[in-house]
């Protein structure tokens, strides 16, 4: 049999497997749930190293020491995150309204994995599932087939020992595109979590199911004049380099306060960015990108002396990261553009004001809604940031790289980054188990209903009705007859 029939037969197969499974874990006590998702996560957390060697060796991309703590935070971060976050029958109680809320499993999950982060990305899109009483089936990115196979074997297997139904959480083997859109387009799917590209992206928000889709990020950091220059310097140098720079949320341009641009690129360089010269520039430019935009995927998470031999330049071997001094933003820019590699883009603007405009553009050319990266001590122009730009989070003073997904600050770990509306989204938020489950109201009467809505049609008349009692009966009838239209 051909490869794409054995996909889309193994689509099938795995979709029905999922429900049926689904249709035994809907009724897991929370006890139950939160047994199995701790032995997911353990699992997970023991094997991070070796399927973060696989990962790397697999798809050519970063370094399988930080595909090590990527993974380490996708298991135990995340299930610490969401551990006693309540998921099973009643979650919450208003005595006041007289409502109670109580989960509901959205059903299969389809989750779409990309290459740059494939098991830390299975294990993460897991836990969220299973947690929310789903069942999951990842399509990963062929590229990353193996890897991503065996992250998903590996917590299967957790979670069956621990008292989950067989087909819970299960993985293609003959992935192929034919059996992916099967799979998304399947009548048993009810909800598709997609990470990638712009194309994966779209293809889940086509099929027609609900569908978190969340892409591309073109991040910029705006260094201000009040910032610890030598901590952003130590720190956006870090972050880039973070396993060849393959987390969406990785620095793509800096911008530069003027009056201490200078100081910022010298302890740059002190921390391993070589910036390099125009003509090096120019052989980057058409190294990384063909002429329609599309990245070179032979140059994403590759150390800048990889990107050097295939650009045909020289650069020192203890460079960590290499910057390009650029002028203009656009598609007579490639560099202005995301750079899932140890690229980084530098711009240097005469103040917070022409900072924050600079940033704005980067933003609107790849970027939207992702992330924006701010070191500043001074309050206003920190806020003036975190109002204006049409991204759903600002980090302050922190990496790009961890921060944005939850390992530095504050916000919900996750490596499912939402770009929102603006962006093509659903949602702004790190996508985690709530997302994964509707909640339904049951809802007890607290406010009788008139009684001019209780009479049979006719025995009321104008005489009887209070003036709010009228308006409310005109409001009804000019609904009725829009709605009738």
């Amino acid at each position: 049999m051909d490869k794409d029939l054995l996909s889309i037969q193994e689509a099938r197969d795995l979709a029905t497997t999922a429900r049926d499974a689904q249709r035994i874990w809907l009724h897991a006590t929370q006890e139950e749930v939160d047994r199995v998702c701790s032995a997911m996560a353990d699992a997970a957390f023991q094997a991070a190293g070796r399927l973060g060697q696989m990962a790397s060796e697999e798809t050519g991309y970063g370094v399988a020491a930080h595909k090590k703590l990527k993974n380490e935070f996708a298991s135990r971060n995340v299930w610490e995150s969401i551990k006693d976050i309540k998921t099973v029958g009643v979650i919450s109680r208003d005595p006041q309204r007289k409502i109670y809320e109580i989960a509901w499993p959205m059903g299969v999950v389809v989750g779409l994995t990309p290459s740059t982060n494939p098991t830390s990305t299975v294990m993460a899109k897991a836990l969220i599932a299973i947690k929310a009483r789903n069942a999951i089936v990842f399509c990963p990115h062929p590229s990353a087939a193996k890897c991503s196979l065996e992250t998903t074997r590996i917590m299967a297997d957790a979670a069956e020992r621990a008292g989950a139904p067989k087909g819970l959480i299960s993985c293609f083997e003959n992935v192929s595109l034919e059996g992916t859109q099967e799979l998304m387009r399947h009548k048993y799917t009810a909800l598709i979590l997609a990470t990638g590209g712009s194309a994966m992206v779209r293809a889940a928000h086509s099929t027609g199911k609900p569908a978190y889709g969340v892409g591309p990020g073109n991040v910029p950091v705006y260094v201000d004049r009040s910032a610890d220059i030598e901590k952003a310097a130590r720190y956006i140098v870090g972050s880039k380099a973070f396993d060849c720079s393959t987390i969406c949320a990785s620095e793509q341009s800096v911008v530069a306060d003027k009056p201490i641009a200078d100081r910022l690129a010298s302890l740059m360089q002190a921390q391993g960015a070589y910036f390099v010269s125009e003509a090096q520039a120019d052989a980057l430019r058409r190294t990384l990108f063909f002429e329609n935009g599309a990245i070179n995927s032979a140059t994403v998470g590759k150390t800048p002396q990889v990107l050097a031999a295939l650009a045909g330049i020289d650069v020192p071997s203890s460079a960590r990261i290499l910057v390009a001094r650029l002028n203009k933003v656009g598609k007579d820019e490639p560099l202005s553009r995301e750079k899932l590699t140890t690229v980084l883009g530098w711009y240097e603007a005469d103040g917070w004001e022409a900072g924050c405009d600079r940033s704005i553009e980067l933003i609107q050319f790849g970027g939207r809604g992702h992330s924006q990266i701010i070191y500043a001590t001074d309050e206003k122009v920190i806020m003036a940031f975190g109002l204006e730009k049409p991204v759903f989070r600002i980090l302050v003073n922190t990496v790009g790289t961890l921060g944005a997904v939850g390992f530095t600050t504050g916000v919900m770990p996750s490596m499912t980054l939402g770009a929102g509306g603006v962006g093509g989204s659903i949602t702004g938020d790190n996508v985690t188990v709530y997302h994964l489950f509707n909640v339904k109201r049951l809802a007890f009467e607290i406010t009788p209903p008139p009684e001019a809505a209780l009479a049979p049609a006719g025995e009321v008349t104008k005489a009887d009705l209070t003036a709010q009692e009228i308006e409310a009966v005109v409001r009804g009838v000019v609904e009725e007859i829009l709605r009738l239209q």
